[in-house]
């Protein structure tokens, strides 16, 4: 015996049924997509950040922006008191991107830690002089007092050791050298206790705005050394492992941080935002860290990023050694980033 079961329903009334049916279905899947882009904006990144750094005016204009929200990521921010702190902080997994330099992610790297670079800043220092100093070339530098910002293996003055050795000129020992903090040696410049002094380039950029002439920075020097252009010195730094299992949000981060960098080299109102964060309000001192900014904005790919760093690297082991390199004769493979789209 064959039984049918006929439905109770009008076939107007079935038609209404799954047209309501179809409506609530698509509002569920409405909500279900936007629980996935809530998800997607939810993705954080801790940043460690010096304090008194530059990195803080580039997330000045990110916030001022709103650049995070635009890229989906919420900016997670602990602020230190020097850049030491902030390797501390990466290698102890408290912080997942901080600021430092490739000559240290390749050193870490040679000694297990696999940490990547990917380029901040090339903005370098330089030889600063009063103006009415009698020093025109570098080769004046001999029997004169320079004060280096940093210690005996301070990268730039290692450079500028090397460029000048070219000359036949030993530093060392054919000038008076006098090493100290970067604040120091530009409070002791400014009272004339040096003849000249190389420093970080945002302590060049207030001696500049004071009046000093830059005698030479060292960004002019290193095609003696066999550079092809300007190398970032400063770079975003992370783990390997977290930004291949961040991917999407590193490259999001990157794409972030490029669109603050254009808005600082195209609207000097976005500079008020930062204003406050350089500790002076005297507008030629701004104007002047403004310029030197710009200029050390990273525009070349990582390959040729790499390449020169890789030349220079050369360069800082012989003249720095085991102390300031590390193991690694060279530069390690895996020290720059490039799983970014356009790179």
């Amino acid at each position: 015996m064959r039984i049918v079961l006929k439905s109770t329903l009008s076939e107007e009334t079935a038609h209404k049924v799954m047209r309501v049916l179809g409506r609530t279905l698509a509002l569920a899947a409405t909500l279900v997509l936007a629980q996935v882009a809530s998800v997607r904006a939810a993705d954080t990144i801790r940043l460690a950040v010096q304090k008194t750094g530059t990195f803080s005016w580039e997330l000045a204009a990110i916030r001022a922006g709103g650049l995070d929200k635009e890229a989906d990521l919420s900016l997670e921010v602990t602020e230190l008191a020097s850049p030491e702190a902030g390797k501390i902080a990466l290698r102890a997994g408290s912080a997942d991107i901080i600021l430092s330099d490739w000559l240290w992610v390749s050193r870490e790297r040679a000694i297990g830690a696999k940490l990547t670079f990917y380029p901040y800043s090339s903005a370098l220092g330089a030889v600063m002089v009063p103006a009415a100093s009698p020093i025109k070339t570098l080769a004046d530098l001999k029997g004169r007092k320079l004060a280096v910002g940093g210690g005996p293996i301070d990268k730039s003055w290692l450079l500028l050791q090397a460029r000048m050795k070219q000359d036949g000129i030993d530093l060392k020992s054919d000038a008076t050298i006098v090493y100290g903090a970067p604040p120091l040696i530009a409070a002791k410049a400014l009272d004339g206790e040096m003849d000249a002094s190389l420093n970080f380039w945002n302590f060049c950029a207030q001696l500049e705005a004071r009046g000093f002439r830059r005698l030479a920075g060292i960004e002019d020097i290193l095609p003696k050394l066999g550079a092809k252009g300007a190398v970032s010195a400063v770079g975003y730094v992370f783990d390997e492992s977290w930004a291949t299992s961040h991917r999407d949000a590193v490259a999001r981060f990157i794409a972030m941080t490029r669109k603050a960098k254009q808005l600082l080299v195209t609207s000097d109102a976005a500079w008020d935002k930062i204003a406050p964060l350089t500790g002076t309000s005297d507008a030629a001192m701004l104007r002047t860290y403004r310029e030197r900014y710009r200029d050390g904005i990273p525009r070349r790919s990582i390959d040729d990023e790499e390449a020169d760093a890789r030349v220079l690297y050369r360069v800082l082991a012989e003249m720095g050694g085991r102390d300031l390199v590390g193991p690694a004769a060279e530069l390690d493979p895996g020290t720059f980033y490039h799983a970014v789209p356009g790179d």
